[in-house]
């Protein structure tokens, strides 16, 4: 019989499992709400918009993080203020919702490889070969994607999955403090910067077209932005991220795609063809391989003795 500790070193909590579940299922929403908001507001501008209401008023309740600063503000700059200032830019160029949402899951890939430069931590064979069978899922939604995919906007959804990547190196490194706080003060910390290079590059003009042009509708997405994906979303991701390996915790992420599928059938009207299916069934077997491989090679080897 297995000692219980053999097999929780390698599997997540159930109720973690569902957490992980729903934290993906807003990120692959957030896609359609990011589609929806660009059309009235400039991509960087939406983005300081979305961490400012992600910090206020919250940081007024929450103490700061008791961690230096240099990580608070890696933290802040990686997370939100690096990753979604090149995801809005690359999208507003051009690069359709759910072929980002595809490529951002490079981050999955990104965040291993940091994990074994960077914390030294080795991944199971089980968690790769899963990997591997969720980017043969990816890759079949990659094939089938119609719309315009500029280079630039390419490169910058692939910078984004690195800035979310490095970013999950961080939040490792910075132990655990507060999740809401972290998440709260990084938000704070991510909108100045933001909010210039939306002047400098973007220009007052930018701004005054979004006055003109700011509805419900832009309401709606900026909030959405800022409570669920940010707060809630990125809240449980940081705690998660502190509590399993890197490599057990990023491929979740690999079924934002899956979600981002689904929310644009069911808001935008898009066909949700056999294809697409296949695809969601290859990254879900991949992502249960990542998950009870361990365990099932326990049991054979178990089994054997």
């Amino acid at each position: 019989m297995l000692h219980p500790s053999l097999t929780e070193q390698f599997d997540m909590q159930p109720t973690d499992i569902l957490l992980a579940v729903l934290t993906v299922s807003i990120w692959g929403f957030n896609f359609v709400a990011i589609k929806i908001g660009l059309q009235g507001l400039p991509p960087i501008l939406f983005c300081a918009m979305r961490f400012i209401f992600a910090a206020l008023p919250l940081v007024f309740f929450i103490k700061r993080p008791a961690i230096p600063w240099r990580l608070l503000i890696a933290y802040g700059g990686l997370q939100f203020a690096g990753q979604f200032s090149l995801l809005f830019y690359g999208m507003k160029l051009g690069f359709a919702p759910g072929l980002a949402s595809l490529v951002m899951q490079l981050q999955v890939f990104f965040t291993v490889g940091l994990a074994v430069l960077v914390l030294g931590e080795r991944p199971r064979a089980a968690q790769v070969a899963g990997a591997l069978i969720a980017f043969a899922g990816m890759g079949l939604v990659a094939a089938h994607l119609d719309g315009a995919a500029t280079v630039t906007g390419f490169l910058l959804v692939v910078g984004a999955g690195l800035s979310w990547a490095a970013a999950n190196i961080v939040t490792k490194q910075i132990g655990k403090v507060n999740p809401l706080a972290l998440v709260a003060w990084g938000s704070l910390l991510a909108a100045p910067g933001l909010l210039l290079a939306s002047l400098a590059i973007e220009g007052p003009a930018a701004w005054q077209d979004a006055a003109a042009r700011f509805s419900w509708i832009s309401a709606g997405a900026v909030l959405f932005q800022s409570y669920p994906t940010t707060i809630l979303g990125f809240a449980i991701w940081s705690t998660l991220m502190r509590k399993y390996p890197a490599a057990t915790v990023a491929p979740f992420s690999l079924l934002v795609p899956v979600a981002g599928m689904l929310s644009a059938s069911l808001v935008l009207g898009e066909a949700l063809q056999p294809w697409k299916i296949m695809a969601g069934l290859l990254v879900l077997c991949g992502l249960l391989l990542n998950q009870f491989g361990g365990r099932l090679m326990l049991l054979v080897k178990a089994a054997r003795q």
